[in-house]
């Protein structure tokens, strides 16, 4: 669920006009509910209520200081993947006893600074990542809390870019290999065996690949267990999808079931890491019509359209780079025509756009327009290709708005460069 809706014509945000918003704030804009938020927080936290267990925000999904501290104020840790992210969740005021920290590279330096802010632990990728922490944590006389993440070779029926639990892909540790490096870690003083990690994909729709690859994990922690490992955490990730067009998530408490249930009878403290599915929904990008034109196919009556809005690619990549679907809303709802068109951004890039021969109101020069579900993976993924300034971000409650990161002015596209001193020698050549 989530709190966009229209009410006497005209979209909102929880009890703001987004035309209001867009007015005040111009666009490209981002449009965060803190009420959805907070919604689907509660919603993700009752459902292990049962269980031992923290969640741990997957903040790649949505990096935003506000969002990050929304839920720890709630009581949420973050799941980081790099020395920036650890970087934004302290400075969001989340506890570093409830920072996970995962991904594939850690750079020594990122090591040492989450060493030093005392992490809750690392996820592991690799035996050689092993070896550069214990190095890290005996220069630092520290004790590096670790669990190690395993691919359990499950299909999690997803796009393959967002895959991360089959054999083929370059995350985790394969189960019998994890046996070896538990083995090799518990033997070592600047290690702290705390924990198991697994995460198999983004945008799963379907429980059973949860199951699958919970019940291969429990099937590795008895044998840790059995060989003496004080195994006190169990890292499931995240990658509990959403509805974007038709897609029929599971429903939260099924999903909590099956994972409580593969883990039941352990004296282990279950990590979460949702992302999308708390922040994607609750977020819009707001954009609004430059031109139309017809396809060059044939402009007669019947023939596609292009809608040429002031956002794109840059702004929101995943149409582009995954081909996925978000509905295009109008913000003010009014009696047109449909038409076939694709919705087209700026950029010089014929890859560049937010829908493809998508049947859609006639829009005119001016018509606001809403980027559903656009919470996760949106502002995140954001860049200045073509010299074009990252969006604003506005987070709403209630009756209010504020804007949580201003637009980027274009003093900042240039901001670090430096002119090579042989080009300021006027007249001269090399």
């Amino acid at each position: 669920m989530h709190h966009f809706a229209m009410k006497r014509g005209e979209m909102v945000c929880e009890g703001v006009p987004l035309g209001r918003i867009a007015d005040a704030v111009g666009t490209p804009v981002y449009v965060y509910s803190h009420a959805t938020l907070s919604h689907h927080y509660g919603v993700f936290d009752r459902v292990f209520s049962g269980t031992p267990h923290l969640i741990c925000y997957s903040m790649k999904a949505n990096p935003n200081g506000s969002i990050i501290r929304t839920f720890t104020n709630l009581g949420s840790g973050v799941d980081i993947v790099s020395g920036g992210e650890l970087s934004r969740a302290l400075a969001a005021g989340t506890p570093p006893s409830k920072i996970v920290y995962s991904g594939v590279g850690k750079m020594e330096w990122e090591i040492e600074e989450a060493l030093r802010r005392g992490i809750l632990m690392f996820n592991v990728e690799s035996r050689q990542e092993l070896e550069t922490i214990d190095a890290i944590a005996r220069k630092m006389r520290r004790r590096a809390p670790i669990a190690l993440r395993v691919n359990p070779d499950v299909d999690p029926k997803t796009h393959p870019y967002i895959s991360t639990g089959l054999k083929k892909n370059k995350f985790g540790i394969h189960i019998d290999q994890a046996i070896r490096d538990y083995e090799w870690a518990a033997r070592r003083r600047h290690i702290e065996v705390v924990g198991v990690d697994c995460h198999i994909g983004s945008q799963l729709t379907e429980i059973s690949p949860f199951v699958d690859a919970a019940g291969r994990v429990r099937a590795l922690v008895d044998r840790l267990i059995r060989k003496g490992l004080d195994i006190r955490f169990v890292d499931i990730g995240g990658g509990l999808g959403i509805t974007y067009e038709d897609e029929i998530p599971p429903d939260p408490r099924q999903y909590a079931d099956a994972i409580a249930g593969a883990f039941r009878g352990l004296p282990v403290t279950i990590i979460l890491e949702p992302g999308r599915v708390l922040v994607g929904n609750a977020g819009v990008l707001l954009t609004r019509m430059l031109y139309t034109k017809p396809s060059q196919e044939g402009a007669g009556k019947g023939k596609k359209q292009f809608f040429i809005v002031d956002a794109a690619m840059n702004d929101l990549a995943r149409p582009s780079l995954y081909g996925s679907y978000h509905a295009i809303v109008p913000v003010t709802k009014r009696t047109r025509r449909k038409v076939v068109a694709d919705v087209v951004g700026p950029i010089c890039e014929s890859g560049d756009f937010l829908a493809r021969d998508r049947e859609l109101p006639a829009f005119a020069a001016g018509d606001l327009v809403a980027v559903m579900s656009a919470g996760a993976y949106g502002f995140s993924m954001s860049s200045t290709y073509n010299s074009r300034p990252r969006a604003a971000e506005v987070m709403v409650s209630g009756s209010r708005f504020e804007v949580v990161r201003e637009r980027e002015p274009l003093r900042d596209l240039t901001r670090g460069e430096r002119t090579a001193s042989f080009l300021s020698r006027r007249g001269r050549t090399t």
